[in-house]
């Protein structure tokens, strides 16, 4: 364990922000599975430009790489296109 005050605090912060993290990415792929499962493209469609701004703020905040970010973007908007 650590010693020192500002390592105690670094392993604190580091805690919450790991959680902080994986809130957001789970939340991000519930909401692409709900898109894959989704069998209509009106409500589909709806829902890319809300995914899309998820995973572009995943990105900034480096919890996904963005090229994953990319073909993940590229991959539902192939689904969605494909949908009757």
């Amino acid at each position: 364990m650590a010693n020192h005050k500002s390592s105690l605090k670094r392993i604190r912060s580091n805690n919450a922000k790991r959680l902080r993290n994986r809130y957001q990415h789970k939340s991000t792929r519930t909401v692409i599975k709900a898109i894959r499962k989704s069998t209509d493209k009106k409500a589909a469609s709806s829902l890319i430009p809300k995914i899309f701004s998820m995973l572009d703020k995943l990105v900034k905040k480096n919890i996904i790489h963005r090229n994953k970010a990319a073909n993940q973007k590229s991959k539902l908007y192939k689904h969605v296109n494909a949908m009757n």
